[in-house]
């Protein structure tokens, strides 16, 4: 593979690095044409405060949350200080492999997210040449391969029990994780070629989820306009002229 990695420790000194960029980049194009289209009142980015994911989004209230730095909302993310049902958009970059707690962060995706809501979650695909290039990590704590990269099947299984659908998808980042920019650059060309000849085995993979709520919906009776049909059927018509008794006639005639 072309190029010596040298990963950087922290997240922030890794996504600055050319590696990084290419990363963010891939994804906030991704996230950008994906929260366009997302309405409502309050969206939400967990994790990376560094970088804006909710900056296409049209939704007047969003916040960036993070368990220290410069945020709006410093939270963990197992354990997130917001309403249920409170939340019209979710952006997850990078949080799932890096927590101890995945599902716990997933229930409580589900809990605050309003019916109908959205979460947008990347993940890096360990079935990619940036999983094999985790196998061989060496530098205990180096971002980002320290991380537990966690496979899309089993990822769907989660979203599934918690009722999370998945409405889009896909996967991206084809280029060898190479530490080099000019080798990024030079393998630019296996974007195209990866999504066409190779769609699952992208460096990162992207997921756009949808809560739903399955209830049971009851049908009420429609009393009032049943009595109403039943009042109808008791009028009485309206007595003519020519069936008047002839006592009433008489005296009608002044007789």
């Amino acid at each position: 593979m072309p190029g010596s990695i040298t990963a950087p420790i922290t997240a922030a000194e890794w996504f600055a690095s050319p590696l990084g960029r290419y990363v963010i980049g891939q994804e906030l194009s991704y996230v950008d044409h994906a929260v366009a289209d997302v309405f409502g009142f309050n969206g939400f980015q967990l994790g990376l405060p560094e970088h804006d994911f909710l900056r296409a989004s049209r939704i007047p209230l969003r916040c960036r949350v993070a368990p220290q730095g410069a945020v709006g909302l410093r939270a963990d993310f197992p354990d997130l200080p917001l309403a249920s049902h409170s939340v019209d958009l979710l952006v997850l970059p990078h949080v799932l492999e890096f927590s101890p707690h995945p599902h716990q962060v997933l229930r409580e995706v589900q809990r605050v997210l309003m019916p109908e809501g959205h979460a947008l979650i990347t993940c890096f695909n360990p079935r990619s040449l940036w999983g094999m290039r985790r196998l061989f990590n060496r530098t205990p704590g180096a971002y980002p391969w320290d991380g537990r990269f966690i496979h899309l099947p089993r990822l769907k299984d989660w979203l599934a029990l918690l009722e999370l659908d998945i409405v889009a998808g896909r996967t991206g980042c084809y280029v060898p994780p190479c530490a080099q920019e000019k080798w990024i650059e030079r393998l630019g060309f296996m974007e195209k070629a990866g999504d066409r000849w190779w769609p699952i085995g992208g460096g990162v993979y992207f997921l756009h989820v949808v809560k739903r709520v399955r209830g049971m919906r009851i049908i009420m009776p429609r009393w009032r306009e049943q009595l109403a049909r039943r009042r109808n059927l008791a009028v009485v018509p309206k007595a003519q002229a020519s069936e008047q008794p002839a006592a009433a006639r008489d005296v009608a005639d002044g007789q």
